[in-house]
């Protein structure tokens, strides 16, 4: 699961039965292309709207009638024919990339953690509906997750995301820290911009390892993909950490010597998975 372009996604992951990897390529060309038309390209903000609406009036459609064309469309029904997935997770997924076309800040945690409720809760959703476990504990600690990892990526990408005009961190924590967005202007790393990343990082770590569990209570191939995940996701915080909170000099990316330190990190939360299912 890469946890930069589009996040979130286990995409042609080796752990992913063959079974699976149909509907995870069909659920995945629906999102990346939509993401793209939300944020790539030259298109004015009236026809990127217009087009996410086409994608939504599309989805509609599914229930009542077959769509033969576009292809990503078709492929895209018969997978939720197949699987008998849900709708919503889908437009909550275009009500996201909606957002990211006229939204640029957050006001404060509570409205940032509504964007990732809809922009990457939805694909562990989706997944948990693929492995026919969407139980209520499944959904809530699958949604800590993918909140945290969308944070996460926030947080290492705070200068990618300066040069598209948008800023990820809660203003009211730019302001209870003391830093301007002049100031990430000019990557300054200073103590108040320590003050505020610590602050995130431990956020964002609390929230991963308060999913952790369903990464235990999974079993086969789908746990291991989820203890990778997550202890990819805290080792991308442990960087940043390490770094000095410096993410406009030093953009976390995990080398050789991380994803040994995740395999074996993966490797120790196995140890408790039959313990976690056993008592879950």
């Amino acid at each position: 699961m890469p946890i930069d372009h589009y996040e979130n996604f286990p995409v042609a992951s080796l752990l992913l039965p063959a079974r699976l990897r149909p509907a995870v390529h069909a659920i995945y060309a629906f999102a990346r292309t939509a993401d793209d038309i939300a944020d790539e390209g030259d298109a004015l903000l009236p026809a990127r709207l217009a087009a996410l609406d086409a994608y939504d009036a599309m989805l509609l459609r599914m229930p009542h009638e077959a769509v033969a064309e576009p292809v990503l469309f078709r492929n895209l029904q018969q997978v939720i024919t197949q699987w008998d997935l849900p709708l919503q997770p889908f437009q909550d997924l275009l009500s996201a990339f909606k957002q990211d076309v006229v939204t640029t800040r957050y006001a404060d945690f509570p409205a940032l953690l509504d964007y990732c409720t809809r922009s990457a809760n939805p694909v562990g959703t989706l997944m948990l509906y693929l492995y026919e476990c969407p139980t209520p504990d499944n959904l809530r600690w699958s949604d800590a997750i993918c909140s945290a990892l969308q944070l996460i990526n926030f947080w290492q990408d705070v200068a990618v995301d300066w040069q598209k005009g948008r800023v990820y961190l809660p203003q009211d924590d730019l302001q209870r820290h003391g830093v301007t967005e002049a100031a990430i202007d000019e990557g300054r790393v200073d103590a108040a911009w320590r003050s505020l990343m610590r602050f995130e990082v431990a956020r964002a770590r609390t929230m991963l390892l308060y999913g952790s569990p369903l990464a235990l209570r999974l079993p086969g191939r789908i746990g291991w993909e989820l203890r990778l995940v997550v202890q990819g996701g805290l080792r991308i915080l442990a960087r940043i950490e390490t770094a000095g909170y410096d993410v406009f000099q030093h953009r976390p990316v995990l080398g050789k010597r991380d994803w040994i330190s995740v395999a074996y990190g993966a490797v120790r939360m196995s140890a408790a998975a039959p313990y976690a299912r056993n008592t879950a």
